[in-house]
């Protein structure tokens, strides 16, 4: 859409942040059936992200429209592979969807992780997220067997991306 990304902006997460992406997270994780056990709709920290990613290694980013967030995704280093990150919490407010906005996310975040210095993004998904799923295999990522340190126990799909 035309001038859609003139009001958007990626920035850090900060304090302010929590509760709207909390709430933005287990929203799409209710829609899709994903408010269970082994999600990240029960992760103890949720709804302090803004601690979390405050650390070393890891990094969380809004992006917002004028001001409102409609989205995030941050990293956090994985010692299942090699100079390896997880991409983590890719979510967008339905409001959103089909703009294409997920791909700049996605792109947003791989500039990121490499400038931190990772070769490797692992992440782990869920069938019920079919359009997730599709933008990860057209971002380039591949699928690969379950690694052995899988952190929501769920998440049934994992797939790689060299940089």
């Amino acid at each position: 859409m035309p001038g859609v990304e003139w009001f958007m902006d990626f920035r850090k997460i900060t304090t302010r942040d929590d509760q709207p992406i909390a709430d933005l997270i287990r929203s799409n994780l209710i829609k899709y059936g994903l408010d269970i056990p082994g999600t990240a709709f029960f992760d103890k920290g949720l709804d302090h992200l803004s601690e979390y990613y405050n650390e070393p290694r890891r990094a969380y980013y809004v992006l917002t429209e004028n001001n409102t967030v409609i989205g995030g995704v941050g990293y956090a280093a994985f010692d299942g592979f090699d100079a390896c990150c997880e991409l983590q919490k890719l979510y967008l407010r339905d409001d959103h969807k089909g703009q294409r906005i997920g791909y700049k996310m996605m792109h947003f975040l791989e500039e990121k992780a490499e400038e931190a210095g990772y070769r490797r993004i692992y992440l782990e998904t869920h069938t019920n997220l079919k359009a997730a799923i599709h933008l990860y295999e057209k971002c380039g990522y591949r699928e690969i067997e379950r690694p052995e340190t899988v952190v929501h126990s769920t998440m049934n799909k994992f797939f790689l991306k060299e940089m």
